[in-house]
């Protein structure tokens, strides 16, 4: 049987996938899968360039590609990123009990308010996600500024 932490590695190299993906077509590298009883039920990465969509980041995205749901209480929500204040929103406005990020030394995001509204926050500090998002932002500080509002 595997470990919590094994399947979360697992999702993780789902979540990361999609980043690589928003990467390839010249977005932002920032993946996202929701979870349901071992299973992937929307998957989606940062695609505000792609599509020139303000709103579209990865959790969003995923959120999204998971189409209507009866709840989300039973949902865990892994990303390559900590969530930004419009992506904990909504995780919080949907009930997602669980959110596990692969890194927060980028962005350290709104983890606090996920916890305060109740959200049980997982941080991986994964190097590979970690060494991606800084040769992103090193490389196009501009358009990382405008992704998170600056």
């Amino acid at each position: 049987m595997a470990t919590q932490a094994e399947i979360d590695r697992k999702f993780l190299d789902a979540a990361y996938a999609e980043a690589q993906q928003g990467l390839s077509e010249g977005g932002i590298p920032i993946g996202s899968v929701l979870v349901r009883n071992g299973e992937i039920i929307g998957r989606g990465h940062n695609r505000r360039v792609q599509k020139g969509d303000p709103i579209l980041h990865g959790e969003m995205d995923a959120i999204q590609n998971a189409g209507r749901q009866r709840t989300y209480k039973d949902v865990t929500c892994y990303t390559t990123l900590s969530p930004c204040m419009m992506c904990t929103g909504t995780i919080i406005q949907f009930g997602i009990t669980r959110v596990v990020v692969a890194e927060s030394k980028n962005f350290k995001g709104f983890q606090d308010v996920l916890s305060l509204a109740g959200v049980q926050v997982t941080d991986a500090h994964e190097q590979r996600c970690e060494h991606m998002m800084a040769k992103f932002i090193a490389d196009h500080p501009e358009l990382w500024n405008e992704d998170i509002g600056e």
